[in-house]
């Protein structure tokens, strides 16, 4: 079984161990803290809050071994890099949609980092695909299940 690469930028890196280390150290206490005081409630067969803390107990553990997974196979990105000509992970792009001409900026990340909300979108998104090692001033068709869409690369940093 191969390891899939997981590709972040400095920020995003951070992002993640923060987060391992805030499980690692608060969470787990609280949530052993809460099983104890449930188990001291006495019979735990039918005790919502022993079953509660049992499954955010489980949660916080496989979110660990998530998180360390990925920070073992982790690739961070320069996303300072100057050379802005061409596309790549770390690029922030502004995109013209060429058919209303609405213009729209995202940054190109890793799958781990995307968040379409915060207009960070994966490399192996649809748009990511399309835009990366393209130049500005470029075209790029995007194929959605709506159809295909039509960008042009207004600015690349």
């Amino acid at each position: 079984m191969s390891v899939k690469e997981v590709i972040l930028t400095v920020a995003g890196l951070q992002k993640l161990e923060e987060e391992l280390e805030l499980l690692k150290t608060q969470r787990r206490k609280e949530v052993a803290g809460r099983l104890k005081q449930a188990i001291e409630f006495g019979d735990i067969s039918e005790n919502s809050e022993y079953e509660d803390a049992k499954n955010e107990q489980a949660f916080i553990e496989g979110r660990i071994i998530m998180l360390e997974d990925m920070l073992r196979n982790a690739k961070v990105i320069d996303d300072n890099d100057d050379d802005s000509d061409v596309v790549t992970l770390g690029s922030t792009v502004l995109l013209r949609d060429m058919e209303n001409s609405v213009e729209e900026r995202y940054m190109i990340v890793g799958s781990a980092e995307a968040d379409p909300m915060s207009n960070k979108i994966s490399n192996e998104s649809p748009v990511g695909k399309a835009v990366l090692g393209q130049s500005k001033g470029g075209a790029v068709e995007v194929m959605t299940p709506g159809g295909a869409l039509l960008y042009q690369i207004v600015d690349i940093s």
